[in-house]
């Protein structure tokens, strides 16, 4: 066994080389949305489907690529991967989450032997559907939302396979800019695949895969150390999505009950509402987003981030409820559900550890599509906006304005960004006066922006 200045010289490497990857994949992409917003994902796995690292990103990326990734090796078995092979998906109904988000995954070769996979998560400006920018809040079936993508090898042996790069050229309004941050997430992926055959080479490859085994197995040990310090018991928590988007008026009820027993953690969501006619259906990666999250923030962030810390995770997710709804529903706006799951859930732990969660925040991500043709080119654009609202009033401190929390994580699309790419003008950006509320602690304020089409 490695020694531990080993073990902490490779976990470090590893999350490094998710570092960089995220960084290639921001600095390389076209959409504002990737390049400004942040809104992209890196990690690695082994060969067995288990994350070992991953980069300081999106939370609710990060908990889907785990079954975005084990559906890519169900459907291709690591031994029958080649050189070169890339796989995509973004079905959320086998391993994806909602039809903008992209994942690929490439698998690492030392000889012939898969030894590792890069993967990324992009969201991607538009993959098709009803309205520019593939998020309509009206639709009713997952097929008014875009082109749906079951795992495919994008690369086989490092040749582009042309019909899957044809389909998503036809099905989209800005083909160049859906397909340049595809090229970054390809790009991405060899950036990991680089770092990882310097790591392989530079400690062999049977001491990386003994560490990579010990840092997991540390990792579910330090979880299962954190939540033994909880009292054990059953915490329950009720919140409510105002409606479904086409349903209105129509509270929707989000139910959890937390219950900690011997170092494990058991997740039951029953009592939450049927799967919605509306957008805001949450698909089982989703979910998991969620729930993996608030574990690593009631558990602390000093354990090592890998597959361990998920392991005394169990869950009851009803069947065909908004936390683990069947096809056809549609999930596009599941961004808003994920972050009141998370309010939830969290609502659960400070019943158990109030003084160490802060109070629950905005709730939601406002992701707002402008989309149309730009008078001045003739060409189509779309371009998004991100809007932050306040975090949490924390204990001893107010809570923070206009600030990404949680699951998103997202940063604001600054207004030269919009205007230099986009027939749009922001007139006004200013923090929203008063609107975190009173109390000794406050919550952090809102947004208000004003936009002019020109």
């Amino acid at each position: 066994m490695a020694d531990a200045i080993v073990q902490e010289v490779l976990r470090h490497r590893l999350d490094t080389i998710a570092d960089e990857m995220e960084a290639t994949l921001l600095r390389a992409a076209y959409s504002p949305i990737v390049k400004e917003g942040l809104d992209a994902s890196a990690a690695i796995f082994d060969r067995e489907g288990r994350n070992i690292a991953q980069a300081a990103a999106i939370p609710i990326h990060l908990g889907c690529l785990v079954p975005a990734v084990s559906e890519i090796v169900r459907v291709y078995p690591v031994p029958q991967m080649r050189e070169g092979d890339i796989y995509i998906l973004n079905d959320p109904y086998h391993g994806g989450t909602h039809l903008p988000d992209i994942v690929l995954v490439m698998p690492v070769f030392i000889g012939s032997e898969v030894v590792a996979l890069t993967t990324t998560m992009c969201h991607h400006q538009e993959i098709g559907g009803m309205v520019p920018g593939s998020l309509p809040p009206n639709a009713t079936e997952i097929f008014q939302e875009g082109l749906i993508i079951p795992p495919l090898k994008l690369y086989d042996r490092g040749e582009q396979v042309p019909p899957v790069f044809a389909l998503l050229r036809a099905n989209v309004r800005i083909p160049d800019v859906v397909l340049g941050d595809l090229r970054a997430q390809i790009s991405a992926c060899h950036v990991g695949a680089r770092g990882l055959r310097e790591v392989f080479g530079e400690f062999g490859p049977d001491t990386v895969q003994d560490v990579i085994t010990t840092l997991i197995e540390r990792s579910e040990q330090l979880t299962r150390e954190r939540l033994r310090a909880i009292p054990d018991g059953t915490y329950r928590f009720t919140d409510y999505l105002d409606d479904d988007g086409v349903d209105f008026g129509k509270p929707i009820p989000i139910r959890a009950s937390v219950t900690i027993l011997d170092a494990s953690v058991h997740i039951d969501f029953t009592g939450t509402a049927p799967q919605l006619r509306g957008p805001f259906n949450c698909v089982y990666s989703s979910t998991l987003s969620a729930v993996y999250y608030v574990i690593r923030a009631v558990t602390g962030s000093d354990i090592p981030n890998n597959h361990g810390c998920y392991v005394p995770i169990s869950l009851h997710m009803p069947e065909g409820s908004l936390v683990n709804p069947r096809m056809p529903a549609p999930v596009n706006s599941r961004t808003a559900s994920v972050r009141r799951l998370t309010d939830v859930l969290l609502g659960c732990f400070a019943q158990a550890v109030p003084e160490r969660l802060s109070a629950a925040s905005c709730g939601q991500l406002l992701v707002m599509n402008f989309g149309g043709t730009d008078p001045e080119t003739g060409r189509a654009f779309i371009t998004s906006e991100l809007g932050a609202g306040g975090m949490g009033g924390r204990p001893g401190k107010d809570g923070i304005d206009c600030i990404e929390t949680d699951t998103t994580n997202c940063m604001n699309i600054p207004a030269e960004a919009l205007e230099m790419e986009s027939p749009i003008r922001v007139l006004r950006s200013r923090i929203w006066q008063d609107s975190g509320g009173a109390g000794r602690w406050r919550g952090g304020c809102g947004l208000e922006k004003v936009f002019e089409l020109t």
